[in-house]
């Protein structure tokens, strides 16, 4: 269950929850809050009201509003990571590597709670401890497919890292314009297209230790 389902489920005031339960579903609420109306818009008592609790609750959990926005952007951080570490490994074929990785940006970016906003999208990014998580979830992504370019073509690491942000980028940017320009064109069609276009490019390296692609 995620964090914005167990808003739902604990929605009425005067349920009391186990603590971990009740941070899931303040953070879920404090979710749809920060997504809907920025981080400077958003008030303590919209999350409150939101989670049906009191506000003496919710700051018993989280001591102010950049607190509960860090823990927030902690957990979407990690999901976005692990996305892309587990496309990575899922197979061993590296044209299927490339559209499974493309496909974890995609797929992060339509989850319908939105979070990819508070990633790529903040209105806080001049928060250093905003910036320094945004900034470091794009370097691990980056070096988790690095170390797959690295790997399979021998490029040093300079070479593979500089090839990872931009394929790690351009998943990301793109991803994003498909979904704020409501394309008609479905989810599954529009990563085949960009894993051809990425493809064509990663595919001129030569794989370490072969003659062949």
């Amino acid at each position: 269950m995620t964090a914005i389902e167990q808003t739902e489920a604990a929605r009425p005031r005067g349920t009391r929850l186990p603590r971990r339960a009740r941070r899931n579903q303040l953070l879920g609420a404090a979710q749809e809050v920060f997504v809907a109306q920025g981080y400077h818009a958003a008030a303590m008592d919209d999350i409150a009201e939101r989670a049906g609790v009191s506000k003496p609750v919710l700051y018993q959990h989280f001591p102010g509003k950049l607190e509960l926005y860090l823990a927030l952007l902690d957990q979407h951080c990690e999901s976005l990571l692990h996305a892309v570490r587990t496309a990575l490994a899922s197979t061993t074929d590296n044209k299927l590597r490339v559209a499974a990785t493309m496909d974890a940006y995609f797929a992060y970016v339509e989850d319908e709670g939105g979070a990819f906003r508070l990633v790529f999208e903040s209105d806080l990014t001049n928060e250093p401890a905003v910036r320094e998580r945004v900034d470091r979830v794009s370097l691990q992504c980056a070096e988790a497919i690095s170390d797959v370019i690295a790997e399979d073509t021998g490029l040093s690491k300079d070479e593979s890292m500089l090839l990872a942000v931009g394929l790690g980028g351009v998943s990301q940017v793109v991803a994003r314009y498909w979904l704020s320009s409501e394309s008609t064109i479905p989810r599954d069609k529009a990563v085949a297209l960009l894993t051809s276009l990425a493809w064509r490019g990663i595919a001129g390296f030569p794989l370490h230790g072969t003659e062949g692609h």
